[in-house]
């Protein structure tokens, strides 16, 4: 994706810079800004059975597919801390220790805007599977057999390759 300012954001000044060059550098004022992505979590919420739970997206992108409980790391926030915030958000359920399965990159469109994403996802289980509810951004929720789910049901490649790992069971190389 080609990332770049119309006009400089430290001064004002109609940007000459290439648009995609890394980092963009202002000519006027000297200031530089490197386009580096956001960061998201996702877990793999594991049952005795190896289902693994999914949830229907209640908002675009992607609308109505499959995906995992997850989100946005915010500033501040350990990507653990944030994948326990947002399966609380999201499903309501409090999640035990986590298993780094992989990273993938992403790109996720809202509003117009492509955002670059770096994609982590976790395996754990839930500590109770007492009050497990859609709450925030979920229309649903249900536990498949993750070599069983149609990849064209599921939103988002990095999901789509994270689940095709998991279910492999092989680790990616690192």
């Amino acid at each position: 994706p080609a990332f770049h300012f119309r006009h400089c954001p430290s001064c004002g000044q109609p940007s000459a810079a290439t648009p995609g060059s890394i980092p963009f550098h202002c000519g006027d004022c000297g200031f530089q800004y490197y386009f580096n992505p956001t960061v998201a979590v996702a877990a793999i919420i594991v049952d005795e059975s190896s289902r693994v739970l999914f949830i229907k997206r209640a908002r675009e992108p992607d609308k109505g597919k499959l995906a995992l409980p997850g989100g946005f790391v915010d500033i501040g926030e350990t990507a653990e801390d944030a994948l326990r915030r947002e399966v609380r958000e999201e499903v309501n359920l409090e999640i035990g220790p986590l298993e780094f399965l992989c990273s993938q990159t992403n790109e996720y469109r809202y509003l117009g805007t492509t955002y670059p994403v770096l994609d982590l996802f976790f395996i754990t289980r839930a500590r109770s599977l007492e009050g497990i509810a859609a709450l925030d951004g979920v229309d649903g929720f249900s536990w498949l057999d993750p070599r069983t789910v149609p990849p064209a049901d599921i939103a988002f490649r990095s999901i789509r390759e994270a689940i095709r790992i998991h279910a492999s069971g092989l680790k990616p190389n690192s």
